[in-house]
């Protein structure tokens, strides 16, 4: 984990240091550059300071870039992006004041975020009526695009909410066919968070695991708000399980992971997206060895289209790591930068009063090439690119194992 001070620091920047001043005012009406260039924030939301700050500062840190890239460059003329970060503590109450907050301003033209999915479902309203585009870089949640009933019949929820991650409609079941058939483990312990993410993907695992003959021989669901899991972990250790499959985040799994081991069950723990971070690791301890988890995309460090990011990224002095969603928060940031650069253009190279609706609207047939390979959405919002990865817990780090997509 962080250092508290970097934390507090980190904190303090984002409410002071990046609370932004427009270049160029628009509420006059004048949406050209006459006056020096017209300034385009980007909104941020994500866990700034908490347990779950190290993968919020990457999402950050990764806009931020994309913003100075784009200025570098001069990519939309006339225009300057400027970012303004909150920090949503992970709370849905924090993400929907925040949001009101991000719509207030009227140089906001999109906002990159949520981390996690139920912050994210406290959000979506409120920038959608403000058609306000919204792109989250780790939402996994089905429901969010698709609606709740997206098993059965999908439907699209908000026109101005968009992600560049994968779903856990693809996530869970991924992981399922891996711990099924390449691990070879047929009896699971299935345990959630009973927050949206966890026990979504936990549900999606579950359906996929026993479709293909998996058994599951015990659940359970933790308070996310202790660390204290020697009840669940002495349950697991008599189920007879050879998994376990938790549903939830790093700050929670890691403890969980160490308990089940110490508890005499020496089997791997399996998680999603939530439990990559190398603090998970952290926390578990040595014998987190063959703990295994899926994550969107692939290593950010193996693709030759992040080698700029890496790069860049390492150049811009940033304190924190561009951890796991990084590749995925400059891709959604650049979305936003060519949804914007796409209404200057159309409109003789001024925004127009409407500049909100029409970057959302350019936003759903952006397609480029990004960091994290090809850049496009869907009819739902959904992002086009369905890679996952499994990686496990070798010498102390995670090592991916295997890459692919969900074929069921």
């Amino acid at each position: 984990m962080r250092q508290r001070s970097l934390i507090a620091i980190t904190a303090a920047l984002a409410a002071g240091a990046l609370t932004l001043t427009a270049c160029g005012s628009r509420d006059s009406g004048d949406k050209g550059s006459d006056s020096g260039g017209t300034t385009v924030v980007i909104g941020v939301d994500a866990p700034l300071t908490g347990d779950l700050s190290a993968l919020g500062l990457g999402i950050k840190n990764s806009v931020d870039l994309a913003a100075k890239t784009a200025n570098k460059k001069k990519y939309v003329d006339g225009v300057k992006f400027e970012i303004k970060a909150l920090d949503d503590q992970a709370q849905p109450s924090s993400g929907q004041q925040n949001a009101s907050t991000l719509v207030a301003n009227k140089d906001v033209l999109g906002v990159v975020g949520p981390l996690n999915s139920s912050v994210a479902e406290s959000m979506q309203k409120v920038f959608d009526d403000a058609k306000l585009v919204q792109i989250s870089p780790a939402n996994t949640g089905p429901a969010l695009t698709q609606g709740a009933n997206w098993q059965t019949k999908k439907e699209r929820q908000y026109k101005s909410y968009f992600r560049t991650a994968t779903t856990d409609a693809i996530q869970g079941p991924f992981a399922a066919q891996y711990v099924f058939n390449d691990a070879k483990k047929k009896k699971v312990f299935v345990i959630d968070d009973k927050k949206t993410y966890g026990a979504g993907l936990a549900s999606t695992f579950t359906a996929e695991f026993k479709k293909i003959g998996g058994q599951v021989v015990g659940t359970d669901h933790i308070d996310p708000d202790t660390k204290d899991f020697s009840a669940v972990a002495t349950k697991v250790k008599n189920s007879g399980a050879d998994v376990v499959y938790y549903g939830g985040e790093y700050p929670q799994a890691g403890p969980l992971s160490k308990q089940i081991k110490a508890s005499g069950a020496k089997i791997p723990v399996v998680g999603g997206d939530g439990i990559y971070d190398p603090t998970f690791i952290k926390l578990a301890g040595p014998n987190s060895a063959g703990d295994l988890a899926t994550s969107v995309g692939a290593p950010v460090e193996t693709l030759a289209s992040a080698k700029q990011f890496v790069a860049d990224y390492k150049a811009g002095g940033y304190k924190e790591e561009y951890a796991a969603y990084g590749g995925y928060s400059y891709d959604a940031a650049w979305a936003i930068i060519e949804g914007v650069k796409k209404v200057v253009d159309d409109n003789g190279g001024k925004l127009p009063d409407d500049a909100r609706a029409k970057v959302t609207a350019a936003v759903q047939n952006v397609s480029f090439d990004g960091v994290t390979g090809k850049v496009s959405f869907d009819e739902f919002g959904d992002a086009t690119n369905k890679q996952l990865t499994v990686y496990a817990v070798e010498n102390g780090a995670w090592k991916a194992v295997k890459s692919g997509t969900f074929t069921g």
